[in-house]
């Protein structure tokens, strides 16, 4: 770092460099579609505490998946729905940087929280006689903890590396928000060990899991193939369809972003990608659960009931 150098105080955030009218219309249906996620997941998150029928590891792991959704929104979103406003898109050195921090936390604990509900569904369909032993609540707590802390550590990892490079110039992130690929092209020093520790992390958080997922639903669907029931069938591949659709937005757009080799032209398809991974996966997320399982739909019903008057 030569002598002459000096922080960067702030960041401007590029966005999507749209025309004043079309910014105003686009905070709007930001707006209703970050309320609509935060209500969807709230209510699943209260639906899964309240109902005793919702007490099980199933549930249990999507309530942390909703409160992962809306935490990794709530990171997001509410700077990009300023900035629709502002025509001074700044933000300050700390808060991008703690912006990038909880993304890569909430975002590498959902990959491994998906991976646990992989394993859930692998040992309910494949070994069901001892699902209550194997998936007890002190392995699901111990996946859950896992999850929670390998996300934040690793996020830590990357924020150490990224705080001991150098910001002199130029300020402006080509990006919705803060995040770590468009930050570090800002840096005045070689970022080739941060990019090295960023696609080792991929590979943990990303191929692993997704690995782990293929194999277990293989076994899940040669275990389905041979249930004589047909209604059993059907249950275990509605189930299954929920999580693997879940799982395939997710992780299918992470690897698109972070696994696929950078280029100037694919910098506005990014921008689009972290959006609907901000915005728009939280939202389908409870959508996909509620509107293909039953027992959140029973659930919701018997709530509506109990606040009815006598």
């Amino acid at each position: 770092m030569g002598v002459n150098q000096t922080w960067v105080t702030d960041f401007i955030l590029v966005g999507l460099q749209l025309s004043a009218g079309m910014e105003i219309f686009l905070f709007w249906i930001f707006s209703l579609l970050y309320i609509f996620s935060l209500l969807a997941n709230g209510i699943i998150l209260a639906l899964i505490c309240l109902d005793p029928r919702l007490h099980t590891p199933m549930y249990f792991f999507l309530s942390h998946l909703a409160i992962l959704d809306m935490s990794y929104a709530s990171n997001n979103v509410p700077k990009m729905l300023s900035n629709l406003l502002n025509q001074k898109k700044t933000i300050s050195f700390i808060p991008c940087i703690t912006q990038t921090f909880l993304y890569l936390a909430f975002a590498a604990s959902e990959c491994l929280i998906l991976a646990a509900m992989s394993y859930d569904r692998f040992v309910a369909i494949c070994h069901p006689l001892h699902y209550t032993v194997i998936m007890s609540w002190k392995v699901c707590m111990a996946l859950a903890v896992t999850s929670w802390s390998c996300g934040f550590i690793l996020s830590v990892a990357h924020t150490i590396l990224l705080l001991r490079l150098p910001f002199c110039g130029p300020r402006e992130v080509n990006h919705l928000f803060c995040e770590i690929l468009a930050v570090l092209k800002l840096a005045c020093a070689d970022t080739l060990i941060n990019q090295i520790v960023i696609l080792a992390a991929c590979v943990f958080v990303l191929v692993g899991p997704l690995c782990s997922m293929l194999v277990s639903y293989t076994h899940i669907l040669w275990t389905i193939l041979k249930m004589q029931s047909k209604e059993g069938r059907r249950k275990a591949f509605s189930t299954c369809s929920s999580h693997l659709c879940v799982v395939g937005l997710f992780f299918g757009i992470a690897m698109l972003v972070y696994m696929v080799p950078d280029s100037d032209q694919r910098e506005e398809q990014e921008k689009i990608l972290s959006l609907f991974h901000s915005l728009f996966n939280p939202m389908l997320n409870p959508l996909i659960y509620s509107l293909r399982n039953a027992q959140v739909k029973e659930a919701f019903h018997r709530a509506l009931q109990k606040k009815r008057p006598v």
